[in-house]
């Protein structure tokens, strides 16, 4: 319960601050689960009339079938158009944030503090000067979502910009090498409200950022710390407690640290599909500092997986080198909802994200300068 001096005053000065703006915007931060706020997020959105954005790790928190709902506000590597969008805001709402090097993208998002509204799970807090604590996030945004006044002009600049990028470019024939970009048009068919993506360190954080998920469809993201390998073991433990399926993409420099998870999956007779993409190294690290350390000796990974199943356990495993393989291998692993399913993707070292490239240099140039006490954005 929020104290209700607290709660009224924190209302009023936000209401003041949004009664100024022009375009005002919001964005939703991974804390919203921890405030157990995502209900009253949504609610709020709808009320408001604002352009809706989540930061990265808060993908799968509020719904992409919003009506305002603009994507992911992730600085540079911010989904289309949507930087621009929050960035030439004069008012921006953020409801759970965390601010890190990684979340911004190097220190690097050009923001204003005087401009921000920033909700914490118990903490409200309005440009540089204002806070206001004892007010519970959930409450705090039911009540705002009341006395708000509709503005819809932020999102009405994100329609007038706006260009489809269009479709995933499609090789000269189909045996040529597999494109990451085509891996993840096929994985963005099989998502449904049953699915769960699970988005290992890497790569995967970009390309599974695009993926449109439908409503219901869990998505688990960790950036906090950057842990490489993490997504192996929080599938094992995602896919025990949920009856969902869950589809995991994990590089193969990520999955040589915790691949001795899958004989506990197996035992266990979990049903998650895995699609262990090979680009023979590090691509993340290779993207910040290049060096001879990121290239990793390679695996027989569906060997090393028949190896843990030894006989035992419902297992099924597949390399694929083409697209239509791919295909014939997902579609197989559908059908298969009775077990854990095992699909290596043989992609080019080099394929990776535009996104992955910018994020990379901008994280590889902070990484580089002296420490910077200040550095918050």
């Amino acid at each position: 319960m929020s104290n209700s001096v607290c709660l009224n005053a924190a209302l009023e000065a936000t209401l003041k601050k949004l009664e100024s703006a022009v375009k005002p915007v919001l964005i939703g931060g991974p804390k919203l689960r921890l405030a157990k706020a995502n209900k009253a997020f949504v609610t709020f959105a709808e009320a408001s009339g604002f352009a809706v954005a989540t930061m990265p790790s808060a993908k799968g928190q509020v719904p992409e079938s919003l009506s305002k709902f603009i994507g992911t506000y992730w600085g540079a590597v911010s989904s289309p158009f949507c930087l621009e969008i929050v960035e030439s805001s004069d008012c921006y709402i953020f409801a759970g944030p965390v601010f890190n090097d990684y979340s911004s993208v190097g220190y690097s998002l050009l923001i204003k503090k005087s401009n921000m509204i920033v909700l914490e799970p118990d903490t409200v807090s309005i440009g540089e000067e204002e806070e206001y604590g004892c007010v519970q996030m959930g409450e705090f945004l039911n009540e705002l979502a009341k006395r708000v006044v509709p503005n819809t002009n932020a999102y009405d600049n994100y329609m007038r910009i706006f260009i489809n990028g269009g479709e995933v470019p499609k090789g000269e024939d189909i045996n040529d090498a597999i494109r990451v970009n085509t891996l993840f048009k096929h994985i963005q068919e099989i998502l449904t409200a049953d699915s769960v993506v699970i988005a290992e360190t890497g790569d995967s954080w970009f390309n599974c950022q695009r993926l449109k998920l439908p409503d219901g469809c869990g998505y688990e993201f960790q950036m906090q710390y950057g842990s490489i390998g993490w997504s192996v073991g929080a599938l094992l433990g995602y896919a025990q407690a949920t009856k969902k399926r869950c589809i995991a993409c994990i590089g193969d420099g990520s999955f040589q640290v915790t691949a001795q998870d899958l004989s506990t999956m197996i035992r266990n007779q979990q049903c998650s599909i895995i699609f262990l993409i090979n680009n023979g190294g590090y691509t993340i690290e290779v993207a910040i500092h290049d060096g001879p350390y990121n290239v990793i000796k390679n695996w027989s990974y569906t060997g090393v997986v028949e190896a843990f199943q030894n006989g035992e356990g419902a297992l099924w495993t597949k390399k694929v080198t083409n697209e239509e393989e791919l295909a014939i291998a997902i579609k197989i692993a559908q059908e298969k909802v009775d077990m854990l399913c095992f699909i290596e993707v043989i992609c080019h070292k080099d394929d990776t994200s535009k996104e992955l490239l910018e994020w990379g240099s901008r994280v590889a140039s902070a990484n580089g300068r002296p420490p910077q006490p200040d550095d918050v954005y």
